[in-house]
């Protein structure tokens, strides 16, 4: 072998001695290891004024028999939409939720037994408002016309599924920020979002956060509405 070929071996032979240590070496990425998951939890509330109200109000009437009983409560319910309607309710708002017709029973002392007097006819009907400033108002003037029982009032908010969204990204800062809590106390480091899982998504009403009083009529407090909505988020813990 010339000492040229032997020269040019030798290199040839560092050449692959560097290649294969280069490849034997193990390089880690860019990030930390993963180091197992942390499942936490997170809740969003969002507070918003009611502006919208449902109220189940009814006219009960008795008479001696069904007709009559029935047509005093058609005559008496007719006024009650005819008052509602003149406040600016629309038909869309009103919708009859019960129509009852039944004997009216009572206890005879003398013959110790249940004895039919007449009839009984209960109509109920559930109004939305869309103007809070006239519940009040509403209220008296359906109570004026006929309507003698008045099963409550259910508050709302015109734009719910916004008010849901806003608490949804709470919910989901307020995970972020627990899992960041925990995990820097503890020396490591937040990874990814592994999954995420809600629950909730609901709202109800927190009274005496902020009164709507009518001017005149029946004082009414609207509140305010909480949005509330719980996510379970697991995320990836970095050492």
């Amino acid at each position: 072998m010339t000492k040229a070929a032997f020269i040019q071996g030798d290199r040839m032979q560092k050449f692959f001695g560097i290649m294969i240590f280069i490849t034997g070496l193990s390089f880690g990425p860019a990030s930390a290891q993963t180091a197992g998951q942390i499942t936490v939890t997170g809740e969003g509330v969002v507070a918003s004024a009611a502006d919208m109200a449902s109220i189940s109000l009814g006219v009960s009437t008795q008479a001696e028999s069904a007709g009559q009983a029935m047509a005093q409560n058609n005559a008496l319910m007719q006024a009650v939409m005819d008052r509602l309607k003149a406040a600016g309710l629309e038909a869309r708002d009103l919708q009859t939720s019960a129509l009852q017709l039944q004997p009216n029973w009572v206890h005879d002392e003398a013959m110790q037994t249940p004895v039919q007097r007449g009839y009984i006819v209960q109509n109920m009907l559930t109004a939305r408002l869309r103007d809070l400033t006239i519940l009040g108002q509403v209220l008296d003037a359906a109570v004026k016309d006929g309507a003698n029982t008045v099963n409550g009032i259910h508050f709302e908010h015109s734009n719910s599924k916004s008010a849901l969204s806003q608490s949804r990204i709470l919910a989901i800062a307020d995970a972020k920020a627990k899992a960041f809590e925990i995990l820097s106390a503890a020396g490591a480091k937040l990874g990814k979002i592994v999954s995420i899982s809600e629950s909730g998504g609901n709202y109800s009403p927190m009274p005496m956060l902020k009164a709507a009083m009518d001017s005149e009529g029946t004082p009414v407090a609207g509140g305010e509405i909480g949005f509330t909505t719980q996510v379970t988020v697991v995320f990836e813990i970095i050492q």
